[in-house]
């Protein structure tokens, strides 16, 4: 088939390259002349695994293509999606301009039906806004009688496995009343749809309200297990004890209810926000939305105030070293990062950060700059170099093992502040550190 994508951020670049690669002829469309020049050259913007090799082998191979010339764009596909930014506005709510920009765009263009599919991630009523603004652009032309389509097709992608859910996606929900409509879409995914299927189909609204849903509640788990963990610090609870004790319950699961330093990345504070915007308009009051929102920003600062409880509010002269900068492992994401709060709150109380992530250093570079206070470093063990302590913000992989001598002769104390619970308190106190975790007690250091 042939399809359209127009915009090639996370989602737009992920789902066009695998739609390629299931032998669809895809063109991927951007206002950004730099990024699609680099695409064409074979140059990812983003860091995803296992992206790479799939755009430059559908691009050599012809089946994906980039283009900055929308009317190529929309005269080549006959279902198109937009999968542009849909960034928070000035009062949180989800802003549309980019996506009415395309919804416009595909209507001055089209020639011919057109199957509209939004998969950006976008407020409940999107469909029907994207609806006028085609009817209105082509009632300007006097070209009304020209068909169309809005589609909701929402994505539930996780980044850093993000081409793997795309290839092998659990569900796969279809927004539309039109059979024809629902025809196109089944035929679209038939290769990702063979072992048993996954098509959930339902009007647009509740398909539109389902992506917000999933994500509020994947949210929620989070923020409730960070809640407990609070609790068991009071009340001298394991809350890995915890963990496993409640996951144990089919009904509730081991996904999602690992405590730590809050969620963050590029869609849950988003998607929270704008939910609980939308819900405001409606004159409502979202009280578990708000619940969440607000664990998630207290989170943040969890290990600011065992530092605090250390040390004191006074870390002049002193300096830490920081494992993990992106909002979590396999991305370079830094978008809502607790490492920020972390580092910028140190830096207000005088404190110098010694920093490594595996994949996010450019990306910290291009939002900092340079900063006396800031020193990025090539590995892990040379960050702990001189550092009062270490900080684990980030569970990446090659965090988990910890060479306990490299550590202790390295920092200046053996002293480890640990927002993912990445090691067993009573082994770190063997080692004789001090290990400071997320709703664990303290074992005192032999």
């Amino acid at each position: 088939m042939n399809v359209t994508v127009f915009g090639t951020g996370y989602v737009g670049l992920v789902q066009a390259a695998v739609l390629a690669e299931a032998g669809h002829r895809v063109s991927c469309i951007d206002i950004d002349e730099n990024k699609i020049e680099r695409l064409q050259q074979g140059h990812i913007p983003i860091f995803e695994p296992g992206l790479e090799p799939l755009v430059k082998r559908n691009n050599e191979s012809g089946n994906l293509t980039f283009s900055t010339d929308a009317a190529a764009g929309v005269a080549h596909g006959e279902l198109i999606f937009i999968a542009v930014g849909t960034p928070p506005d000035e009062d949180g709510s989800a802003d549309l301009r980019y996506v009415l920009t395309v919804a416009r765009t595909i209507a001055e263009h089209m020639n011919g039906k057109k199957y509209i599919i939004n998969k950006s991630t976008v407020p409940v009523g999107t469909a029907d806004k994207v609806r006028e603004e085609v009817t209105r652009t082509l009632h300007k032309r006097d070209a009304l009688n020209l068909e169309f389509d809005v589609i909701s097709n929402p994505e539930f992608l996780k980044e850093g496995s993000a081409v793997s859910d795309c290839m092998r996606p659990d569900r796969i929900i279809i927004g539309t009343s039109e059979h024809a409509s629902e025809q196109k879409m089944r035929q679209l995914y038939a290769p990702f749809n063979r072992n048993h299927d996954k098509v959930i189909v339902m009007d647009v609204r509740s398909a539109e309200l389902a992506k917000y849903a999933a994500n509020c509640m994947l949210a929620t788990k989070i923020s409730f297990m960070n809640e407990m963990a609070v609790i068991a610090d009071r009340v001298g609870a394991d809350i890995e004890s915890v963990r496993q004790g409640i996951g144990s319950d089919p009904r509730i699961g081991y996904h999602f209810i690992y405590p730590g330093i809050g969620y963050g990345g590029s869609c849950f504070p988003k998607d929270v926000q704008a939910l609980k915007i939308t819900a405001a308009q409606l004159g409502l009051d979202p009280k578990v939305l708000n619940a969440v929102e607000e664990r998630n920003h207290a989170q943040k600062h969890y290990l600011l105030d065992k530092i605090v409880q250390r040390y004191g509010t006074d870390l002049s002269g002193k300096t830490f070293a920081l494992w993990g900068l992106a909002f979590k492992p396999n991305t370079d994401d830094m978008r809502e990062a607790p490492s920020r709060v972390l580092m910028e709150k140190l830096w207000e109380m005088g404190a110098r950060v010694r920093a490594f992530d595996p994949e996010a250093m450019h990306e910290c570079e291009r939002i900092y700059g340079n900063r006396e206070n800031l020193q990025l470093c090539g590995t892990r063990d040379s960050a702990l170099a001189g550092a009062d302590a270490l900080i684990i913000a980030t569970e990446w992989q090659q965090f988990k093992s910890l060479d306990h001598n490299t550590v202790r002769n390295s920092l200046k104390a053996p002293v480890v502040f640990d927002g993912r619970n990445l090691y067993q308190p009573l082994d770190m106190a063997e080692a004789g550190f001090e290990y400071f975790c997320v709703g664990r007690p303290q074992v005192a250091k032999a």
